[in-house]
C-alpha cells in the first residue's frame, strides 16, 4: 500500500508540474511584440499608373473619292517614308488632267496670237494682258488636276508600322474615309498623372539633381529593360483630380511597346520626415489597410491607415497613426479586435534591422 501511494504522489507531482511548465509557455506564447512607426527622410519607388502612346501616330485617310484600287501594304507591316501604301482608280482624275492641260495650250496659243494683233496695234494692249490672264487660270487648273490625281496615291508620311486595315479592294472611298493608321514606334511615350505634393517634391528635390529616370512595369509584372526620362511636364493641373501629367520617353528599339499598351511608372519619390510602418503590422479588409493599436490599458484597437508609398518590407502612412502609437508588429492574425495582451516593447529601429516580410 505504501508502495502505491508513493507511485500514486509521484505521479501527481508530476502531472502538477507538466500543467504548470504548460502555462508557463502558454503565457510567454500569448506576449506580443509591439513597436512604434519611425519618422525619417527617405525616399521610395513610387509606381503610376500610365498609357503608353507611339511618338507618332495618325490616321491615314482619303483625300479623294473613288474605289479602292490597290493595296500595297498588310497590316503590321513597316513601311518606309514615301511608300505606297494604297491607291484610288485614277481614270476620273487623268481625264481631268489631260481637259487642264489642252486648256492650258489653247491659252497659250491665243496668247502667242494675240501678242503679235497687237504688235501690229490691231488689238490694245489690254487684249493681250487678258489673254495672259486667261493663261494663269488654266495653268492653275493643270496644278489643282495634277494635284487631284496625285491624291489617289496615298503614300506613308514617316517611316512606320501599318495598323488595321478596315476597307478592301474595290471598296467605293468616300473623301476622308479612314484607310489605317501609322504608328513611328522607335521611341515611345509614356502618360502618367502625379498629385500636386509629389510634382512639387519633383521639382524641388529630383529635377534639380537632374534624376529624371523612370522605370516601365509591363502589364505581365515584368521591368522594361529601358530606363525612360521624364521630359515633359504639362502646364496645369487638372481641377476635377488635382493632378498633373508627366511624359517619360522610352527607347524601344526591340519593338516591344505599342501604341495604346498600359503598364505602370516606377519613380523615386523624395519624402521629408516619412512615417514608416513594417508591411507585416497591417493587415487587410476589402482593399483598406489597418494596423492594431494598442492603447493604454494594453487593448487591441483596429486602425485603417492610407499608404502613399511602397519599400521593401516597409509602408509609407499618410495618415491613420502617428509616431507615438503602439503598433501589434507580430501576431496580427491572433488577436482580435479589443483583446488584452501582454507584449514585450521593442524600438522601431530595432525592427527595421531586423524586419520579415509576412506577418507571424
Amino acid at each position: 500500500m505504501k508502495k502505491i501511494a508513493i507511485i500514486t504522489g509521484v505521479i501527481a507531482a508530476l502531472f502538477l508540474t507538466n500543467c504548470n511548465t504548460k502555462k508557463i509557455e502558454k503565457e510567454e506564447a500569448t506576449k506580443y511584440i509591439v513597436t512604434n512607426p519611425i519618422k525619417i527622410d527617405t525616399c521610395f519607388t513610387k509606381q503610376y499608373v500610365t498609357q503608353i502612346k507611339s511618338v507618332r501616330n495618325i490616321e491615314i485617310r482619303a483625300q479623294e473619292k473613288g474605289y479602292l484600287q490597290k493595296i500595297y501594304v498588310d497590316e503590321g507591316q513597316f513601311v518606309k517614308a514615301g511608300q505606297l501604301l494604297f491607291q484610288i482608280m485614277p481614270t476620273a482624275f487623268q481625264a481631268e488632267l489631260l481637259k487642264a492641260q489642252a486648256e492650258a495650250k489653247g491659252a497659250e496659243i491665243e496668247l502667242q496670237n494675240t501678242k503679235i494683233l497687237a504688235d501690229k496695234k490691231i488689238v490694245s494692249r489690254n487684249e493681250q494682258a487678258l489673254a495672259m490672264a486667261k493663261l494663269e487660270q488654266a495653268r492653275a487648273e493643270v496644278s489643282l488636276a495634277k494635284l487631284h490625281l496625285s491624291f489617289t496615291e496615298i503614300r506613308a508620311p514617316f517611316s512606320g508600322t501599318i495598323d488595321r486595315i478596315p476597307l478592301k479592294l474595290g471598296s467605293l472611298v468616300d473623301e476622308g474615309a479612314l484607310l489605317t493608321s501609322l504608328s513611328d514606334n522607335s521611341q515611345m511615350f509614356a502618360y502618367f498623372n502625379v498629385s500636386e505634393p509629389e510634382y512639387l517634391n519633383y521639382q524641388t528635390d529630383v529635377k534639380d539633381r537632374g534624376e529624371t529616370k523612370v522605370g516601365l512595369l509591363l502589364a505581365n509584372d515584368q521591368l522594361f529593360k529601358y530606363q525612360g526620362n521624364v521630359e515633359v511636364i504639362e502646364s496645369e493641373f487638372n481641377s476635377e483630380t488635382g493632378n498633373i501629367s508627366f511624359r517619360a520617353r522610352f527607347a524601344n528599339s526591340d519593338k516591344l511597346l505599342k501604341n495604346g499598351e498600359t503598364g505602370e511608372i516606377q519613380m523615386v519619390v523624395p519624402q521629408h520626415n516619412a512615417l514608416l510602418i513594417p508591411q507585416k503590422a497591417t493587415y487587410e479588409i476589402q482593399d483598406k489597410k489597418y494596423v492594431f493599436v494598442v492603447d493604454k490599458k494594453n487593448v487591441v484597437k483596429s486602425r485603417e491607415i492610407t499608404i502613399t508609398g511602397e519599400m521593401p518590407d516597409l509602408y509609407v502612412v499618410k495618415n491613420g497613426i502617428t509616431v507615438n502609437d503602439k503598433i501589434l508588429l507580430e501576431g496580427v492574425q491572433k488577436v482580435k479586435e479589443d483583446d488584452k495582451i501582454q507584449y514585450n516593447y521593442q524600438k522601431p529601429q530595432e525592427v527595421m534591422d531586423h524586419l520579415k516580410l509576412r506577418a507571424e
